[in-house]
């Protein structure tokens, strides 16, 4: 291809969650029978990409190769350290007045400035330590400009994106891939990309998960279908940038920002094979499973992934959402109990509305609910689910999530002092009343 263009492809996609794939924007890229031939065709490099140790056990290794028109060696020269903006990275224990106890959050306006993806993020919690591999931030981001000639990799985590407003689109190593709200971008640890919004702005959230990657928690007796299953998740098919312009690459590394001066587009990948690669899942055809008789499930059913850590079922960060589903449980509260719990929640709302916040909780907005901290449905919604029928109800058009660990997250300062938090938020919960009349109903 010519300086400045891109190879056929587009947005093609291949589906099956943590299957290995294999894709060549030229036919004949990929080398058959072996990895690193001799001479590869086209004159291309063979590199391999490690998302795991070498000698992990065969199901748990990760690893792609990819053959391009320079090493990446060649994409990295002297670097130099950037202002970190508002990214934070675990731990980050930045010093405020606020209180410990249950935060929420209004929708983040939008960035007047020109500002990309990378500039925008604002790191909300972090819990844990990244160089130890563990724990997890949550941040937000708003954008509304491309990073033209500009690229960025991550080696502190994996990116997990939820667009809120307005779509993403990522051009990859591996290809390109594109989410809107209601679906979601897996962006492995190490890999190059450039965003851009897919329309004028765009604004979400995104996890950075330090440990484990993430995978599909087991089903356990729900057996091999439902919840989100593998064939849903979709990678980019292999697309090229022969670009000889130049350019910077950001890399996040040990919490630090870096860039450094490239003179030509990193994203050079003319064909790949695999199983470590970003793609994309809808959450819309999450299979959501529940109660139909009586009693309310614990949220658990509702993972989507999970990164796990060496305790078994305690989870460095679970992914789990609140999607479009029937409620039918007879006799039963149905919104989420009052409850403190081992685990912290950062949560968020695409669209809609969350049954258990009558208001207060809007698309865009976020809350904590910290580990061991009691929280609950406010009272409305206590009120509504106390005395309403118990006929069958469609909860339509909303989309929550958390973002769940069993470490505590900690709020960086941006987070604690930031204008758009709702100062009051726990006066929701003061109308809750003493109802104990001694008596049984």
């Amino acid at each position: 291809m010519g300086s400045g263009s891109q190879s056929p492809g587009g947005l093609e996609y291949m589906t099956g969650f943590g299957n290995s794939f294999e894709s060549e924007a030229l036919d004949g890229a990929l080398p058959q029978g072996q990895n690193s031939p001799q001479r590869c065709a086209y004159g291309l490099y063979a590199e391999q990409l490690s998302g795991s140790a070498f000698t992990m056990p065969q199901h748990a290794n990760e690893r792609s190769w990819l053959y391009r028109l320079r090493p990446s060696v060649r994409h990295a020269g002297a670097f130099s350290p950037l202002p970190p903006g508002l990214m934070r990275t675990a731990p980050c224990r930045e010093p405020h007045s606020l209180p410990i106890g249950a935060q929420r959050w209004n929708p983040p306006p939008m960035p007047e400035e020109p500002t990309d993806f990378i500039g925008g993020f604002c790191t909300m919690t972090a819990a844990g330590d990244s160089d130890s591999h563990s724990g997890m931030a949550a941040h937000i981001y708003g954008c509304n400009r491309p990073m033209e000639n500009d690229y960025f990799f991550n080696r502190d985590g994996e990116y997990l994106i939820v667009p809120q407003l307005g779509g993403m689109r990522f051009h990859t190593e591996f290809g390109i891939i594109e989410a809107h709200p209601g679906e979601i971008i897996i962006m492995p640890r190490g890999v190059i990309f450039r965003a851009e919004p897919a329309e004028k702005e765009a604004r979400g959230y995104v996890c950075e998960n330090y440990g484990a990657r993430f995978v599909l928690p087991d089903r356990g007796p729900v057996g091999a279908n439902c919840l989100a299953n593998p064939r849903d998740f979709k990678y980019p098919a292999a697309a090229f940038e022969d670009k000889e312009k130049p350019g910077r690459l950001r890399v996040k590394w040990g919490g630090d920002l870096w860039v450094c001066e490239i003179a030509h587009s990193p994203l050079d990948v003319a064909a790949w094979h695999g199983n470590y690669a970003p793609c994309k899942y809808d959450l819309r055809v999450f299979s959501p499973v529940g109660a139909v008789a009586f009693d309310h499930p614990d949220p658990s059913i509702f993972t989507v992934l999970t990164s796990p850590s060496e305790t078994a079922g305690a989870g460095n960060v679970d992914f789990i959402i609140f999607p479009d589903r029937w409620s039918v449980a007879e006799h039963t509260f149905r919104p989420p109990w009052y409850h403190r719990n081992i685990m912290s929640e950062f949560m968020g709302l695409i669209y809609g509305q969350y049954d258990a916040k009558a208001e207060g909780f809007a698309p865009g907005g976020m809350s904590l609910h910290n580990s061991m901290l009691p929280h609950g449905p406010d009272a409305d919604a206590f009120e509504k689910a106390s005395k309403g029928e118990f006929g069958p109800v469609k909860l339509s058009h909303t989309m929550a999530f958390m973002f769940e660990s069993r470490l505590p997250q900690r709020l960086t300062r941006f987070a604690a002092e930031a204008p758009f938090r709702q100062e009051s938020y726990a006066d929701c919960w003061r109308p809750l009343a003493k109802n104990f009349s001694g008596k049984t109903e």
